[in-house]
């Protein structure tokens, strides 16, 4: 996507051939910094920080952690370390544990001296292969948005999302928001409601930033005002991205998301969730109520970044001091209050048998995902 007439991915390996340059979503919308990774503690950092977020581009990131720590020691012992710390980051998002089980197995098959080589160009096929992905999620939501479009008789068609489900939270054109880029760039009129996204505000903050950028109408409002658009008919869609889905299409995402459906469903507005199938936890059996759902600093809520009326970027705080604080990240929607899922494959129901259609190598299968060795 382009920044200031730029080209960026989020994720791309610095000048020098070997460290790794991820852009530094902390400093977002004020401030564009490139951040650059030399080390696999540096990437785990980046990871727990937030520096770079986004189920995706978590798993990207790691990918290249591992390839950091196998250029400065390509040995068994740092491969298990390497593979546990990053597994320890973030919990919720399942793109993560998928990547790392993929570098461990391609580089448990490698022989020690050439690992770091090879461990470089594993971390760059996850990252094409995203790129491919969320442009394949891009066509087939951007029919679907054109369908949608047609009954609006030319007026734009109004969409809402929650968080930040575009290329930032990707290495490119992202999930959720990959159709709105697919749709505005192929000329269909259309208006994205951004909910703001407390407490970190990736919705006000990112996607906000992201459309700008990339010329699509949007308009930011408090994570409260969703229902009541809804009510008033100003919603035609809600699209969100997700962190986990299970098999049988129950969405994990942004905490906030599974209020947005309940609306959705109470007032008749399709709910969409775009994801790629490496976000599909094949292995889940269980019931999404025992899903780790990460629960974040405190700090997170009790305080807000903003800049000044003088141009100066703060920090305050909004909550009475003392307060108790809980923060979790994220919330499990229930697949039936889910339309449909968007994948690189097309679209299916929120059910098993829908996304076994699209995924059929994992019909009667559980589809157990190895853990890295080092997890």
């Amino acid at each position: 996507m382009r920044v200031q007439g730029v080209d960026y991915r989020t994720i791309t390996l610095a000048p020098d051939g070997w460290s790794v340059s991820v852009i530094d979503q902390t400093q977002l919308p004020f401030e564009f910094v490139l951040c650059r990774l030399q080390t696999v503690a540096d990437a785990a950092a980046a990871i727990c920080s937030m520096v770079v977020r986004g189920a995706p581009l978590i798993g990207v990131t790691a990918a290249y952690g591992v390839a950091l720590a196998m250029r400065a020691d390509p040995s068994d012992a740092s491969l298990r370390h390497a593979l546990g710390l990053l597994a320890g980051t973030r919990p919720t998002a399942i793109n993560l544990r998928w990547s790392l089980a993929r570098m461990d197995g391609v580089l448990q098959a490698t022989r020690v001296q050439a690992r770091a080589e090879r461990a470089y160009v594993e971390a760059l096929a996850i990252a094409d292969e995203d790129v491919a992905a969320c442009a394949a999620i891009g066509r087939y939501g951007e029919a679907m948005l054109r369908g949608l479009a047609a009954d609006r008789a030319g007026q734009p068609l109004r969409v809402l999302t929650h968080c930040n489900a575009g290329w930032l939270a990707c290495v490119d054109w992202g999930t959720a928001l990959a159709p709105v880029y697919a749709a505005h760039d192929a000329g269909v009129p259309l208006h994205v409601y951004v909910d703001e996204t407390r407490p970190r505000n990736q919705g006000a903050a990112l996607t906000a930033f992201e459309l700008g950028a990339h010329g699509v109408p949007y308009t930011v409002i408090a994570d409260n005002a969703g229902g009541h658009l809804m009510q008033q008919g100003e919603i035609d869609l809600c699209l969100v991205g997700s962190d986990r889905v299970t098999p049988n299409g129950d969405v994990v995402n942004k905490i906030g998301t599974y209020l947005k459906a309940l609306a959705a469903h109470d007032n008749g507005v399709p709910f969409y969730a775009a994801l790629p199938g490496s976000t599909i936890d094949w292995s889940f059996a269980g019931d999404p109520a025992g899903i780790p759902i990460e629960q974040r600093a405190a700090r997170e809520l009790t305080h807000v970044r903003g800049r000044s009326g003088d141009g100066c970027l703060l920090e305050v705080e909004v909550v009475a001091a003392n307060s108790p604080v809980a923060n979790p990240a994220f919330d499990v929607t229930p697949s039936r209050l889910v339309t449909a899922l968007i994948t690189e494959r097309g679209i299916a129901p929120a059910t098993r048998e829908g996304l076994c259609t699209l995924y059929p190598e994992r019909a009667g299968s559980t589809g157990q995902i190895d853990e890295p060795t080092g997890a």
